[in-house]
């Protein structure tokens, strides 16, 4: 089994890279790693400035415990376009592909296959926290 990739230990000054989920026009899912940019911005005077993305326009989070024992979700789609971040453990997602990658805690994912086949995802054995974050 391969190691897990932590997306956030991949972000430098410049960039912040993130694991997208998503469905093609004939419903088959797919992977893809993608790039967002991150400027320096000033926020606290007197202090160096942070890199910032973007602002994502976002209708709500919620946090939501995966229950120990849950395992592996079959086919599925999330109700809507969301950014997940993994706060513990290290889940596996498959697409319809075929393509499978486990992802490490702290890493963002954006699920955006809310429609097609969907993805499986598998979850350790003592469950998980993860925060979804509603685009708008």
């Amino acid at each position: 089994m391969p190691d897990a990739i932590s997306y956030a230990e991949r972000t430098t000054d410049e960039r912040l890279t993130y694991l997208r989920i998503y469905a093609d026009a004939s419903g088959e899912t797919h992977m893809q790693d993608l790039d967002m940019a991150l400027l320096p911005r000033t926020i606290f005077k007197n202090n160096p400035p942070l890199h910032l993305s973007d602002t994502l326009a976002a209708s709500g989070i919620h946090f939501c415990r995966i229950p120990s024992g849950m395992g592996e979700v079959g086919w599925h789609n999330p109700p809507r376009r969301m950014l997940v971040i993994w706060l513990t453990g290290v889940v596996e997602f498959e697409t319809s592909d075929g393509d499978i990658r486990r992802v490490a805690a702290g890493s963002p994912v954006l699920a955006e296959d809310t429609t097609g086949r969907g993805h499986i995802s598998r979850h350790p054995r003592e469950g998980q926290l993860v925060a979804h974050i509603e685009l708008a």
